[in-house]
């Protein structure tokens, strides 16, 4: 059992809350981290609750509630998660790692305060934390995920599972992006609980949320809410969705003891979202129930020059529906157009990708995507501008190329590749914990950030970046990591 004094890791159920100004901590205090579990003590905050919006699992199907021997909730209830698969459920690794007793889930009720309006009851057959997840309060250094296996069949249609971001969706986690988070936590760090609540919450940049003694790190972490508590998750808010444009991009992980400051989920979109639909395998939810192709699939366009592709829809068995299309992973200062926008399945649109004399020679992967009311669909195009890049190959560069941080800190940088040609891998040498790049692939003129976790032997580290192109042509640069 954690005290207040204690770093604890926030699994209970998640309610959107907020208490007044008045019971919030200055914002230039440093606030103690907290998991929104069911052994989250109270802080001293106040009981009086704003900004919560009651809602039911009818309106919500995806959600559905962690129980555990000895939880402290209604029923045992410890933390809260989403249902992503026939017999999958996304929550927090702290829910499965930092608490015992025998976990189990309860689907179906809006309010735990009174047994047997459930619909449904399973155990746990197996589950899997992210592998950087490595024991009690890993929390506290991201990787707060956890996929796990039910011994039962979910009562929950294919259509109505969460879908999982991905390192393809960093824009929704984009700071100004608003999003809600779903739980069956406390209503105040000393209120009730058991009751399934939802909250309208802005993502926020990281820099401004390093209110905690401990380290908001926005590689792996997403920091939403706001510093003075009208809003924010609780005890037994643990695992459970934060979502945005209908994508869990985050689940809740940590926040201030209290209750009373910002809330801090796991961040899905990156590399820690593509390990977890790894092993919720099979289709994503949403997948249209259509198809979507491009012809040509690819093409070859000079700077400051425009390019066209044919974008071909076939409807599915339900029939005919409204599609509305989109385009990611353009290079720099280069723009798309659809023609038109918005197309009936069975229809063509046409692509127009447009350059500019700045934008940077090399091979692209531009993703467009169809979503309808069956949900989305993806298909890519390979766009070269130029030759394709530089026959010098690599060139990586760090900025800043150097970082000062204390024993077991996190540093991160942004590498930046010029020419190379084609797709250009990168790896970093020098720490006993390697470093990881989001993307860990870019091509010629893309970034990537690179996340260091840092020894805890104080000194100076050289830390070597290799970029090696689809030709085998490889370029280096050294990052200084100084541990004091």
């Amino acid at each position: 059992m954690r005290t207040a004094r204690l770093i604890t890791a926030l699994c209970v159920a998640l309610s959107a809350l907020a208490l007044p100004a008045a019971a919030a901590e200055p914002p230039g205090k440093v606030s103690t981290a907290a998991t929104p579990t069911d052994q989250l003590q109270p802080g001293g905050a106040g009981t009086r609750v704003v900004n919560g919006q009651r809602t039911t699992v009818k309106e919500n199907p995806f959600v559905i509630a962690g129980l555990r021997a000895g939880g402290g909730g209604p029923q045992g209830q410890s933390c809260t998660a989403a249902v992503v698969g026939k017999r999958k459920i996304l929550t927090a690794a702290h829910c499965m790692i930092d608490v015992g007793g025998a976990k189990s889930y309860i689907y179906g009720d809006d309010d735990l305060n009174t047994a047997g309006d459930e619909t449904f009851r399973t155990n746990v057959a197996s589950y899997k934390v992210h592998p950087r997840y490595t024991g009690p309060n890993s929390w506290q250094n991201g990787y707060d995920v956890a996929v796990i296996t039910t011994a039962d069949d979910l009562p929950v249609p294919e259509n109505q599972w969460a879908k999982v971001a991905g390192s393809g969706d960093s824009a929704l986690t984009q700071p100004g992006k608003s999003g809600t988070a779903f739980g069956y936590g406390r209503t105040s760090a000393s209120g009730g609980s058991g009751v399934l609540y939802k909250a309208t919450m802005p993502v926020n940049d990281a820099n401004n949320c390093q209110v905690f003694n401990v380290r908001v790190n926005p590689d792996v972490m997403v920091c939403i809410g706001y510093d003075n508590g009208r809003v924010a998750t609780c005890s037994g808010d643990s695992g459970g969705p934060y979502i945005v444009d209908g994508t869990v991009v985050g689940v809740v992980s940590w926040g201030a003891s209290g209750c009373d400051r910002y809330s801090i989920m796991g961040r899905l979109t990156n590399e820690m979202g593509d390990w977890a639909r790894g092993e919720i395998g099979g289709g994503q939810p949403g997948d249209g129930k259509f198809t979507v192709a491009l012809s040509p699939s690819s093409g070859k366009v000079e700077p400051g020059k425009y390019i066209s592709t044919s974008v071909t829809t076939k409807a599915g068995e339900q029939g005919q529906e409204k599609l509305d299309l989109a385009a990611s992973g353009l290079p720099s200062d280069a723009t798309a157009t659809f023609q038109p926008t918005s197309i009936t399945s069975g229809d063509v649109a046409k692509l127009t990708v447009e350059t500019a004399s700045s934008t940077p020679k090399g091979t692209y992967k531009v993703t467009v995507t169809a979503k309808g009311a069956s949900g989305a669909k993806t298909a890519d195009y390979t766009l070269t501008v130029g030759d394709g890049g530089s026959t010098e190959g690599p060139k990586p560069s760090a900025t800043p190329n150097s970082g000062t941080v204390a024993p077991g800190g996190f540093a991160n940088t942004t590498i930046t590749v010029t020419g190379g040609t084609g797709t250009i891998n990168l790896r970093a040498d020098g720490l006993a914990f390697t470093p990881m790049f989001m993307p860990s692939t870019v091509n010629p003129g893309g970034t990537s950030r690179m996340s260091m976790a840092a020894p805890f032997q104080r000194g100076t580290h050289k830390i070597t970046v290799t970029a090696t192109d689809s030709a085998g042509k490889t370029g280096t640069t050294e990052y200084t990591l100084t541990v004091q």
